[in-house]
């Protein structure tokens, strides 16, 4: 029995379409928003994440769904900056959508929201480019600043992945510790590195580093090119996965320091890359 009470009475297909407008926005302000597409199989869960992001200044529900088929549909015939999805329906259906989506002409960014600390499903949703992975614990606030972050292009994996992602590598690989890094890094690479794991932009690492956001920018684009990848989604999977040899001090640090748990916007004085080296020869 459907418990949709919305006013529009929507069938009981879970796809729903919210209205573009909220009462007396301008077009221009219409045009800034950051428009969202939920897909999660609990529609109760679905049903208030909505309510919660629709309040929030700047940002627009295009649609919720709980299929990945009915998502596809809404980003072909929307423009959506964030499609927001659960472990699920991204590890057992998400390969299909993601590349539909994309083929499709998807340009926004797709952010897991779940449950579940799961080391396989975090790997392979990275694999497949995903931006972030949020878990359902932390706080709507939270929630909101991430998203903030990742349509500006960045990578948020909460810190708690990150660990168990780091301690797999060493668990695969138990000799990694004490190998030579297939990739070796410089400090001013590793320190890049660090700020990505941590879901730091390019000018907060900059700040950090007291260099210019462009010498970040060719920092990151020499990471790209030792990896061999081409978003940071995918360098912080190689990372953790042992290309660059034992990322788990990284990791612990990210941790330590608490870069992973304040995205931009929330953060203090605390910073993903160190301020120890007197020249600033951070990455």
């Amino acid at each position: 029995m459907s418990t949709n009470t919305n006013s529009h009475q929507a069938p009981q297909r879970s796809a729903h379409r919210i209205p573009a407008a909220r009462h007396g926005a301008t077009s221009k302000e219409a045009q800034n928003r950051i428009r969202l597409v939920l897909l999660d199989e609990h529609s109760l869960f679905r049903t208030s994440l909505s309510r919660v992001l629709a309040s929030e200044a700047g940002f627009e529900v295009a649609g919720e769904t709980s299929t990945s088929a009915e998502a596809l549909e809404i980003l072909k015939r929307s423009t959506v900056d964030v499609t927001l999805l659960d472990f699920d329906i991204c590890t057992e259906q998400g390969d299909n959508l993601v590349n539909a989506a994309r083929h499709a002409g998807y340009q926004g960014r797709f952010l897991i929201v779940t449950g579940a600390l799961d080391v396989q499903k975090s790997a392979m949703a990275l694999k497949l480019g995903v931006s972030g992975i949020f878990l359902k614990s932390e706080a709507p606030e939270r929630l909101v600043q991430v998203i903030r972050l990742v349509v500006n292009g960045e990578l948020w994996v909460d810190p708690k992945i990150i660990q168990l992602l780091a301690d797999q590598s060493i668990d695969k690989y138990p000799n990694l510790e004490s190998q030579a890094p297939s990739k070796s890094l410089d400090q001013r690479q590793r320190n890049v590195l660090l700020g990505i794991i941590g879901g730091l932009s390019n000018r907060e690492i900059a700040d950090n580093m007291g260099l210019s956001e462009s010498s970040i920018k060719n920092l990151v684009q020499q990471l790209f090119a030792k990896s061999g990848v081409r978003t940071r989604s995918q360098l912080v999977r190689v990372a953790l996965e042992g290309s660059f040899g034992n990322v788990r001090p990284l990791a612990n640090r990210c941790g330590d320091e608490t870069v992973a748990g304040h995205p931009a916007g929330s953060r203090n004085a605390t910073s993903a890359a160190p301020r120890q080296s007197p020249g600033r020869s951070s990455d």
